[in-house]
């Protein structure tokens, strides 16, 4: 690839911001395209063919507008819906984001491994695959959180949100006897792309120290693997930021450190 590359990542919010900021890591040279479809946020609230009517057509839009080189859906509802119909009707390469179910459970030493994801997450077939194929033994604890990704939104647009509510959602991922570091959870899965936006906070709240999955690294790491070596002498490229509700974002300073330091159009 000659020219510097354009990769355009899709959520329904700002939680791709977190694998974006991984992404941008790895591959500093490309062109950055990052879709909130806002206007259809959260996912969650809408039915499962509700989600594939929006997102495939939607899907096709952005790449004869954006004409990308490779897109990342970094939403796990989307990836576990759509995933398989945008293979099929596109032909640029798709990267999603699924469940870290087979690397938590693979290091978890008390065998016990909760995965906090939205309640659509955590209750589709795909998901309970995930754990009937990697579970390796462990105890998976499945927690559908109703608000956390809209709380993490809330967090990242200024406004405040309480410790309290955050525990409330966080509080079911432990299971066990918190005295006795063997026989409790040691592993949370964060099956949602919004819930990094709030892990400083959730490692404060938690009521004893676990590991936390987060797929963006290695969603990183495939990113790259497909594009091939980077470009030499392209050290940074630029980066645009678009709502499908069209309104203006008015987030630089806070988008800035997600997209690299780039400025962000």
């Amino acid at each position: 690839m000659s020219n510097s590359p354009t990769i355009l990542v899709f959520d329904s919010g700002l939680g791709g911001l977190t694998v974006l900021r991984e992404v941008v890591a790895a591959r500093p040279d490309a062109h950055y395209t990052y879709v909130a479809d806002d206007a259809f946020f959260p996912y969650g609230h809408h039915s499962e063919d509700e989600i594939i009517a929006r997102v495939v057509p939607l899907m096709g839009d952005l790449i004869g507008t954006h004409d990308p080189d490779l897109v990342v859906i970094a939403c796990n509802t989307a990836s576990t819906l759509v995933l398989s119909h945008l293979r099929a009707a596109y032909s640029v390469p798709f990267v999603g984001t699924v469940p870290a179910i087979k690397p938590a459970c693979a290091r978890s030493k008390t065998r016990r491994v909760s995965v906090l994801g939205t309640k659509g997450t955590v209750k589709r077939e795909y998901t309970k695959a995930l754990i009937r194929d990697f579970a390796l033994g462990c105890e998976v604890t499945l927690v559908g959180s109703p608000e956390l990704a809209a709380l993490a939104e809330r967090e990242l647009s200024g406004h405040p949100i309480s410790d309290g509510d955050i525990l409330a959602e966080l509080a079911p991922c432990f299971v066990g006897d918190a005295e006795d570091a063997s026989a409790r959870t040691d592993t949370v899965v964060l099956a949602c792309t919004h819930y990094p936006l709030l892990l400083d906070r959730m490692e404060k709240l938690a009521p004893w120290p676990v590991e936390w999955i987060d797929p963006a690294p290695a969603i990183a790491r495939r990113v790259s693997d497909l594009l091939g070596p980077g470009v030499s002498g392209i050290t940074q490229s630029g980066a645009e930021m678009i709502f499908t509700s069209k309104r203006v974002h008015g987030l630089n300073a806070t988008l800035t450190p997600f997209f690299g330091g780039r400025a962000v159009a």
